[in-house]
């Protein structure tokens, strides 16, 4: 959600160039998985675009429609499993078991959204200045939103590593900023804090941790 179909494009190319940096800059095969967090918020901006000018009349009704399930399929399908992952395969395995468990609960949620959304309807109308996206959730939208927060979120702040932890931290104020403000009907900031969440990921690449020596285990492939 953002300001104009040319402002997603701007944040596509902004995010995507900084999501080639990280994943040049990413060491191991658990660290190229963190790098693919700004690539794939790119992607879904760069897919925004044409949900502005589907909705704007610019462009075949088959052509936005297939975009705006491509945006809530990787909103829904890809994002609350991406990130706990992710983290999950950064920790050493003494913070294995917590960082399975979110990745566990993101699964399960991302399971509950994708079939709501093939389920159906799924509606985007331009509110103001952002596109609001609507997907029936029954009586379990709060539960699955908050479950959706714990698992990418939560799996941020629980990282053994302080910079994901910082970066988690920056998360949340951030959900529940744009939380305040899609009550209020203002201007999303989701263009801002994609920005800011590849801007993180690419300065934990930068100067994290160091890769695990020879010999160690980087990543659990059990």
């Amino acid at each position: 959600m953002c300001f104009s179909p040319q402002a997603d494009l701007s944040a596509a190319l902004v995010v995507g160039a900084i999501g080639l940096d990280a994943v040049r800059r990413a060491r191991n095969p658990a660290e190229r998985l963190l790098a693919s967090v700004p690539l794939v918020l790119a992607g879904h901006q760069f897919v925004e675009a044409f949900v502005w000018w589907g909705l704007e009349g610019d462009l075949p009704r088959a052509v936005w429609r297939s975009a705006v399930y491509l945006y809530v399929m990787i909103a829904f399908g890809v994002v609350p499993v991406l990130v706990p992952l992710a983290v999950q395969l950064l920790e050493p395995p003494s913070h294995r078991v917590q960082a399975r468990i979110m990745t566990a609960i993101g699964s399960g949620v991302a399971v509950v959204l994708v079939r709501a959304m093939l389920r159906g309807p799924v509606e985007a109308t331009i509110e103001g200045h952002h596109v609001a996206y609507w997907v029936d959730l029954s009586t379990w939208a709060g539960v699955i939103i908050v479950l959706y927060v714990v698992a990418t979120c939560g799996s941020l702040l629980l990282s053994s590593h302080a910079a994901i932890r910082w970066f988690g931290i920056g998360n949340l104020v951030a959900v529940i900023l744009l939380g305040w403000l899609a009550e209020t009907a203002f201007v999303s900031l989701w263009c801002a804090l994609a920005a800011v969440t590849s801007v993180a990921v690419e300065a934990y690449l930068r100067h994290g941790v160091a890769p695990p020596s020879e010999g160690a285990v980087g990543v659990d492939h059990r």
